[in-house]
């Protein structure tokens, strides 16, 4: 069970002065609790190494949007692997890993899916209008209008898929998207937190949290009930720090973070120490917590290792097995260890920029206010001054980060530099040689495919991240599509932003280019027969009105033969 934007200090029993977290705690003391566990600082970085065990650098996924969050095919799931060993493999939730083939849940493992599409529900990524009550979700592959609160329908498709009497065992993947902007959920679960006189932002996110805790007990209480319990491991864990704001430093007016220093997207403690609680009756002794550094990409080893199957002899995975950890005491493999994150925007990775090494006693941080700002190659001048400015700590003795020592030990952050810069060569080496992944336009398995803006790349949209300014989505509306045809005959749809003004729809995609009149109020365009060729390009769909062109909402591409 994976939430999201869950911090350390958004569990009751780490200090939080509102919240309670019954269920999920006594998964911990059933079990161990994990208390320095580390993930990503962002949403799409986080799954791909959980399902990965890999380094994100590696798979593709740099950020959470505008093909910095496409998956590569070719990476091998933990899905991928238990299926194909005799378990039956299910999502319910959050996905945010590419929402067309190859690159949907159904291509990479899982057999029961149910998820809304990209980062969020009302995101770009649509359908339009969508809400955490009452959602439009994907279910293996089709949408579906829902009935209720997201969070419940997620756990009770779960529930569903753990209750099915087959021999067969299962993994199941339940990740919630709560307690996610927007911050939506029942007036019930919220109340109480507002009757403490908490900010409405707090309020809010407290209430999803206690939905969450909720549907940790049903799952749970399920466990029992099916008589599977003592042989079921069951993890509960969140992808990244909360979220206050967008620097390093700010926060939501009362908001609880264990004293720890971030937030999400920051690479300081808060945005990347978890929640993490682990239980397994039949192998692990109720230990209660244990101190030793644990990273998400270790989850992929483990879990093989529990299962008894060897992992794919020519992938490289960069975990840890935890299994001797948990099942014997055993942490001889995890006491020199690093874990490095690094957190920007846009397809290219830059050396130092804002990234972390993390050892269980030190910790070197490059620090940045504004990370989403990152999609430039900086200037040498800015790399000396990230360089000449860096910061470590004494993590162990120092967990609020607050103590820069860098400057008396220059021999400790320069082994530390030297280490990282070895992994980010060997990292973005391997993602540079295989490329943005493409969408697939006609397959068998998806004829029917929805673009979003949500998935535009091109310099256009990512300028819209650009240095200091504000993020203002509707500044650069304008993106394009990676994409590989299947040959034959397409229907395309252009959904129209509002149109007031006569002007012009525009497709193009290698050496076609098809063009139709809009009148003003239209919303819809339909190019009723288009003949794409097999190949591979840039797949352009844009409305010409004065001189500078800009995007439809969505493009429904349909194989029509």
């Amino acid at each position: 069970m994976m939430t999201d934007d869950q911090g350390y200090g958004d569990i009751g029993a780490h200090g939080n002065p509102y919240l309670k977290t019954p269920h999920i705690e006594t998964i911990g003391e059933q079990g161990i609790e994990m208390t320095h566990f580390f993930s990503y600082p962002n949403c799409s970085a986080s799954r791909a190494a959980l399902l990965t065990g890999r380094y994100p650098y590696r798979t593709g996924v740099t950020a959470v949007t505008q093909v910095d969050h496409f998956m590569n095919n070719s990476e091998v799931t933990i899905a991928e692997i238990l299926k194909d060993n005799g378990y039956r493999t299910g999502i319910f939730g959050k996905w945010h890993l590419g929402d067309n083939t190859p690159m949907r849940p159904l291509d990479q493992g899982f057999q029961e899916v149910l998820v809304h599409k990209g980062g969020g529900i009302g995101q770009a990524a649509g359908p339009k209008g969508n809400s955490y009550f009452d959602p439009i979700l994907e279910h293996n592959g089709n949408p579906k209008k829902y009935e209720g609160y997201c969070d419940d329908i997620f756990t009770n498709a779960t529930l569903d898929f753990i209750s099915q009497k087959e021999k067969k065992p299962f993994f199941a993947y339940l990740a919630t998207n709560l307690p996610h902007f927007p911050l939506q959920v029942p007036d019930a679960r919220a109340e109480p937190y507002r009757k403490m006189g908490l900010h409405e932002d707090n309020a809010l996110t407290y209430g999803m949290i206690d939905n969450i805790d909720y549907n940790v007990g049903r799952v749970l209480d399920k466990l029992k009930t099916l008589g599977i319990e003592d042989n079921t491991i069951v993890i509960f864990l969140s992808d990244n720090g909360p979220r206050h704001r967008r620097t390093k430093n700010d926060s939501y007016p009362g908001r609880w973070v264990a004293n720890l220093r971030g937030t999400k997207t920051s690479v300081y403690d808060a945005g990347i120490r978890v929640p993490f609680y682990v239980k397994w009756p039949e192998k692990i002794k109720a230990v209660r917590q244990t101190a030793n550094m644990g990273a998400i990409i270790d989850l992929y080893p483990t879990l093989l290792d529990a299962a008894n199957i060897d992992a794919p002899k020519d992938v490289h995975i960069d975990g840890e097995s935890l299994l001797p950890l948990w099942t014997k005491n055993v942490s001889d493999n995890l006491k020199e260890r690093d874990f490095v994150v690094q957190m920007h925007y846009g397809p290219t990775p830059f050396k130092y920029m804002h990234f972390a090494l993390r050892t269980p006693k030190y910790k070197l941080v490059s620090p940045h206010n504004f990370p989403h700002g990152i999609v430039h190659q900086p200037t040498d001048f800015e790399l000396k001054n990230v360089l000449k400015n860096l910061e470590l700590y004494d993590v162990e003795n120092d967990p609020s980060e607050r103590i820069n020592i860098a400057k008396n030990h220059p021999k400790i952050v320069d082994e530390m530099l030297s280490r990282y810069e070895n992994w980010f060569d060997e990292v973005t080496e391997e993602r540079e040689a295989k490329g943005v992944q493409k969408i697939h336009l006609g397959t068998a398995v998806q004829p029917h495919v929805t673009l979003s803006r949500f998935d535009w790349g091109g310099p256009r949209v990512i300028s819209r991240f650009d240095y200091g300014g504000p993020r203002v989505i509707e500044d650069n509306q304008l993106g394009f599509w990676g994409v590989k045809t299947e040959a034959g005959k397409y229907k395309v749809i252009f959904d129209l932003p509002e149109i007031e003004s006569d002007c012009i729809a525009h497709l193009k995609y290698n050496t076609i280019h098809l063009s139709q009149a809009i009148k003003v109020g239209q919303k819809q365009v339909v190019f009723e027969t288009v003949e794409l060729p097999a190949g591979e390009g840039n797949f352009h769909a844009y409305i010409k009105m004065d001189r500078l062109p800009f995007g439809p909402h969505f493009v429904d591409i349909i194989k029509l033969n």
